[in-house]
């Protein structure tokens, strides 16, 4: 399958032609991405949650869970910039979290949707402690 990327409209779009065929194209909007690499942040252990300002929140609570949370993407010519805010559990090694985060979000865009990601870069915003340590502090 040959994917051409062309960027329209804060869209990626793909135009794909396999075996000769013009079947049309793929669109990926930046919302999409952004609910992939979050939920894929959140898959690795040692992070506690995204982090989300007060609009975000706004929108989990008369909504449904906002999945983006957390993430910013930014569609360049050259490829994806991803931002990520997210919060660690006490005690973890960061810089060895940070790194898991990236590599299984770009995993999980490229097996996903195929596009560049140029950067993944990882804002540690916050630290939560477990119920035991809540506990033992009262």
């Amino acid at each position: 399958m040959e994917v051409t990327e062309v960027e329209d409209n804060h869209k990626q779009t793909f135009e794909t032609n396999e075996l000769g065929q013009d079947l049309g194209n793929v669109e990926i909007s930046p919302e999409v991405i952004e609910v992939i690499a979050s939920l894929a942040a959140t898959e690795v252990i040692g992070v506690a949650s995204m982090h989300g300002g007060f609009a975000n929140g706004v929108v989990e609570k008369i909504s449904r869970r906002n999945y983006g949370k957390g993430v910013k993407v930014e569609l360049t010519d050259e490829g994806i910039l991803i931002d990520v805010q997210l919060h660690m559990n006490y005690g973890v090694s960061i810089p060895e979290v940070a790194e898991k985060v990236q590599k299984n979000i770009l995993d999980t865009l490229t097996v996903m949707t195929g596009l560049d990601v140029l950067a993944i870069h990882v804002h540690v915003v916050g630290i939560e402690f477990g119920e035991t340590n809540k506990k033992d502090n009262d």
